[in-house]
């Protein structure tokens, strides 16, 4: 007979007790911050609840902030919360609307978010971090570089007055710097590592049996892979000859590196040597010749025509010279023969025999039928994923599938690829919904699956092929095995890459394991958490200012909300306003606003011809446009450094534009500050900002007049126009007049004839200055 943990703040014989959750939770609460790394069928969520649980019910009044990657998956944390606690839980994302958003932070103990919002929310001083006495971030490894993990951590030890936190991943890395990063980012002092293979885990776990299925490749596609290894062949000969690199036994890696090595020599000389050029060239069609490789190898003819058919269109030089050379054309052509046959790759026909035998075919039937309409979930039912890389190649699985009679749906990302839509969240959950209740029988699926999305009860998971990454090995074997034995087929083609993918994420995985429990990394990482913890405590938290002119004010455009920039203003005693903005970044006064563009952004902008747009709305919205330039690596990469001196001279002498360099985020910051305090020289006046581009139409001229006006918006400034006819009529109109329209009180009338009757400023300064002189 199951017993049942008991707490005063969980739900009645809600949560089974598992001796190995207790006591995961128990090293949290004693050890302070710590990092869970534990397959997802091990129940890291139950963990967080538990730890919730004793925080809410010691630490009177206070919050637990649970932040998630994805929406879905924040949603997902707040069903399973309410589930088994007894306080309000809710959930805060984009999609919700700002001021609710305030309201069901104020309103409830656990909020469960994404962290782009929470720190949108936290930038414009919605609410704090002050009262949260528990923040978990889930698939925790997310915590590098830019996101916001990395500044909602330092937020809430700076600012909170219990600080507890709690990382959720099933694998940080193997790579020791990116853990020890993490680790760093997110203030982890203890680390604690649970497998399936554990004493304490062995009962509540159902094993997970891999199997990796060995596949010879046809003799088609050995063909059509001696072709496309004759044209690599030929061109790594051409750039060891020409010096670039030193033997022709290289890897994309290795490509990569040389690549960039010259292209930074192009970018030192004023007159690049035409041999650069030309190495660029072949290099960039050494990449494209290795992609088309690992298709061949790993996937099939189909989506090596797919990627052949995107490559014609490009019109690059390393395109043109592929398809114009002999053994690639080739190659193409036999593959183009090849899909017409149905010669597909081996893989095809072996995961279909697979997925038959396991769903059980019988007079055109499948063990499924007879569930597949049911009004619940029938748990016992079988259920299979099957993971692969490319979206050409879940096309090319799904056809197969529906020939033969298989129910299958597909599931990808949002992203739009090659002219295809990407499925919208609410497609995504509807797709789940419908794979739980047995509608189909196979979920074809990118790596969307691997991560966060709750799909119960898979008994089987097929890799079309391994993937080097032991993250997303792990991730993809955790789909199985939760409610009872697991299953994982991995699909390989002997002597191709994909047996060095499965050795890779094999050896990164062990890695991994040793790197976490060294007890030496521990003990560092626990002294090295406290000590920066102490000096974040020490940084002084900046207050929103009581009175509207206490600090220099910057407007940010919206997109803006996740930059570096923004967070180190806010460090910076600058009070920081993000909000939409038609052009430019930032805007520090009625003539001048900011355009920032990283080294790269600047590249990308004159290749797909945004900049120079950019430019001409900029210089024409404002008296005195800037460009901050953002880095030190701009002829990094592959666009001709005359190209971007060109277009450096055209945006100042064509446009105008005064271009600002700066070295890093905090650089751009500094400089902002230093721009806003110039600007507003003490004194904060209000700032219109461009939320529109200049009107054209008569009508949109006379509301862009009337909505500059003080406190008025496109409300108050369409009731001006109706009730007094003409700008001019508003203009000449007096304080009594103006409050007879609806929505304008004296405090507005008054400042409306302040800004209209007032001297200039500027002039009167200028005046004085004359008769000093």
């Amino acid at each position: 007979m199951a017993s049942y943990v008991n707490h005063p703040l969980l739900k009645k014989d809600a949560i089974e007790s598992r001796l190995y959750q207790q006591v995961l939770a128990g090293d949290v609460l004693k050890k302070g911050n710590t990092m869970v790394v534990a397959p997802t069928a091990l129940g890291k969520t139950i963990v967080a609840i538990l730890v919730a649980a004793d925080r809410l019910y010691k630490v009177k009044n206070s919050k637990v902030l649970v932040l998630a990657p994805s929406k879905p998956l924040a949603i997902q944390h707040e069903s399973s919360f309410k589930e088994f606690i007894n306080l309000p839980c809710t959930s805060i994302t984009g999609a919700v609307k700002t001021d609710e958003r305030v309201k069901r932070w104020e309103e409830s103990r656990i909020v469960c978010a994404t962290p782009q919002t929470v720190e949108s929310d936290l930038l414009n001083g919605r609410y704090d971090l002050s009262n949260v006495s528990l923040i978990v971030f889930d698939e925790c490894h997310h915590g590098v570089g830019s996101y916001s993990y990395v500044y909602l951590a330092s937020r809430y030890v700076q600012e909170s007055k219990f600080n507890l936190i709690l990382g959720l991943t099933a694998s940080p890395g193997s790579d020791k710097f990116k853990i020890k990063e993490v680790c760093e980012n997110l203030y982890i002092q203890n680390i604690v590592v649970k497998t399936e293979d554990d004493a304490d885990v062995k009962p509540y776990f159902n094993p997970v049996e891999i199997d990796w299925v060995r596949i010879k490749m046809s003799e088609e596609l050995e063909k059509i892979k001696g072709y496309v290894d004759k044209a690599l062949k030929v061109r790594l000969k051409a750039l060891k000859n020409m010096g670039v690199i030193k033997t022709v036994a290289v890897n994309k890696v290795d490509i990569l590196k040389a690549r960039s090595r010259i292209q930074g020599e192009i970018a030192r000389s004023a007159n690049p040597d035409k041999d650069l050029f030309q190495a660029i060239s072949i290099l960039s069609a050494v990449i494209n010749v290795q992609h088309a490789q690992e298709l061949i190898e790993t996937q099939g003819v189909s989506t090596f025509n797919r990627y052949v058919a995107r490559l014609r269109k490009k019109q690059t030089k390393a395109a043109k010279s592929l398809m114009w050379d002999d053994n690639f054309s080739r190659a193409v052509k036999l593959a183009k023969d090849a899909e017409k046959h149905g010669w597909e790759h081996p893989k095809l026909r072996e995961l279909t025999k697979i997925l038959k035998k396991e769903l059980g075919s019988g007079d055109g039937q499948t063990k499924l039928q007879s569930t597949r309409f049911a009004d619940r979930e029938d748990e016992s039912s079988s259920k299979i994923i099957v993971f692969t890389q490319y979206r050409d190649t879940l096309e090319m699985i799904h056809q197969k599938l529906e020939k033969e009679g298989i129910k299958s749906v597909k599931f990808f990302g949002q992203a739009t690829k090659d002219g295809e839509k990407g499925l919208t969240q609410k497609e995504q959950k509807a797709i789940i919904k419908s794979f739980r209740m047995g509608e189909y029988d196979v979920l074809l699926s990118t790596s969307v699956a691997e991560e966060g999305i709750d799909i119960p009860a898979v008994d089987l998971v097929i890799l079309y092929e391994p993937v080097p990454s032991e993250v997303r090995m792990i991730q993809r074997r955790g789909r199985t095995g939760r409610k009872r034995t697991g299953r994982v087929k991995v699909l390989i083609t002997n002597g191709t890459r994909d047996e060095g993918y499965y050795w890779s994420s094999i050896n990164k995985e062990n890695r991994m394991k040793n790197q976490l429990i060294d007890p030496e990394v521990l003990e560092e990482l626990n002294i090295s958490a406290v000590q920066r913890m102490e000096n974040q405590k020490k940084v002084k938290i900046i207050e929103r200012p009581k009175k509207e002119n206490d600090f220099p004010v910057v407007y940010a455009d919206s997109r803006e909300g996740n930059s570096k920039v923004i967070r180190h203003l806010t460090e910076m005693e600058i009070d920081v306003k993000v909000q939409p903005m038609a052009v430019a970044d930032y805007q520090v006064s009625d003539e001048v606003a900011i355009e920032r563009k990283t080294a790269k952004d600047f590249v990308d902008s004159i290749i797909d011809k945004r900049l120079f747009k950019q430019a001409r709305e900029l210089s024409e919205e404002f008296k005195k446009p800037l460009l901050i330039l953002e880095g030190d690596d701009l002829y990094a990469g592959m666009v001709n450094a005359n190209a971007i001196r060109g277009s450096i001279a055209s945006i100042a002498i064509d446009f105008g534009i005064s271009i600002i360099p700066t070295r890093n985020a905090q650089d751009t910051a500094a400089m902002i500050k230093r721009i806003a305090v110039r600007e507003q020289n003490g004194e904060r006046t209000p700032v219109q900002v461009r939320t529109d581009k200049k009107p054209v139409s008569l009508l949109e001229q006379q509301l862009f007049i009337v909505e500059s006006l003080p406190n008025i918006g496109p409300v108050n400034a369409k009731n001006l126009l109706e009730h007094f006819g003409t700008v001019g009529n508003i203009i000449n109109a007096s304080e009594k007049e103006l409050q007879e329209v609806e929505g304008i009180g004296k405090k507005t009338a008054e400042n409306i004839r302040k800004v209209i009757d007032s001297k200039y400023l500027y002039f009167q300064k200028e005046i004085k200055e004359k008769r000093l002189l």
